[in-house]
């Protein structure tokens, strides 16, 4: 991995810790996960129509992204619900890229060095260092758990199939942008439309108010959101998914850093051990 690939990735993790933690701070979870997309869908719009779309074979794996991204929304809303943004957002983001790296040389056909393999225990490791820095408070959140693994999987699936269709998209030459803006128009509309059929005429009108007050915000969070995955996306064409997929989630420290200035959560020294052993992974991903 080259050193421009890297920092687009961890200015991709700052982005994406941001968006999360918009969520996180919001008062209701599930609207907010459901705004985000739709506001990041009307973002990407004139972007889109300004790159164009992507070609007709990419097509399935943008459907197919589109549906698993809607059990992503759900299983995010949940962790959210039921636990703080430093234990629920290490986990989810800590397992997916060992995910990632154990199933990428079946489904990919990479399979990561030596080295690779030792930068993605690394950040693994410390991504669980600073997540779960009380353990047994974690065991305590089984339901916020329980949606944070969950999480966790799905994003490994999408993963792959993004990592798929991006690469796709590229190699008929276009470009990454297309893929990428095409998702996440489309993807802006499945999750939204489940909320707003779930409730009521109240809940609605609870809805529109809601989202007057939140737009501004959400607006900031669906462009961060756009951007972070765009990069990533873009990543995965210039080095292993598997590695791109770790780099990523150093995007934990920016959440523990955030839900410790703006959601007043503990950071601790085990929390600093476990930033230390992630800036080791990433040196390692960048020597491999």
């Amino acid at each position: 991995m080259t050193w421009p690939v890297v920092l687009a990735v961890l200015l991709a993790a700052a982005l994406h810790a941001s968006w999360n933690a918009l969520i996180k701070a919001g008062a209701d979870k599930t609207l907010d996960s459901a705004l985000q997309p739709f506001i990041g869908a009307l973002v990407g719009l004139p972007l889109l129509l300004l790159v164009g779309p992507p070609p007709l074979p990419a097509l399935p794996y943008i459907l197919a992204s589109m549906c698993i991204h809607v059990g992503y929304y759900c299983s995010l809303a949940g962790a959210y619900r039921h636990g703080e943004l430093g234990l629920t957002y290490p986990i989810m983001r800590g397992t997916a890229p060992l995910l990632v790296a154990l199933g990428s040389g079946l489904v990919l056909g990479e399979s990561p060095q030596p080295l690779a393999w030792a930068g993605i225990a690394g950040i693994g490791l410390g991504v669980a260092m600073v997540g779960l820095s009380r353990p047994g408070a974690a065991l305590h959140h089984r339901k916020a758990l329980a949606y944070a693994l969950a999480n966790a999987l799905i994003i490994a699936i999408y993963t792959f199939v993004d990592g798929q269709g991006v690469r796709l998209t590229v190699a008929a030459g276009h470009s990454a942008a297309a893929y990428v803006l095409a998702l996440f128009v489309l993807n802006g509309l499945p999750y939204p439309a489940l909320v707003w059929l779930q409730r009521d005429a109240a809940g609605r009108r609870a809805i529109l108010a809601y989202a007057r007050r939140r737009w501004p915000l959400a607006a900031v969070g669906g462009l961060a959101a756009v951007s972070a995955y765009g990069i990533a996306l873009w990543a995965m064409t210039q080095a292993p998914v598997a590695s791109v997929a770790a780099l990523r989630e150093t995007s934990v420290l920016f959440a523990a850093v955030l839900g410790t200035v703006l959601l007043k959560e503990r950071f601790g020294l085990q929390r600093a051990l476990g930033a230390c052993v992630i800036v080791a992974g990433v040196v390692a991903l960048r020597l491999s």
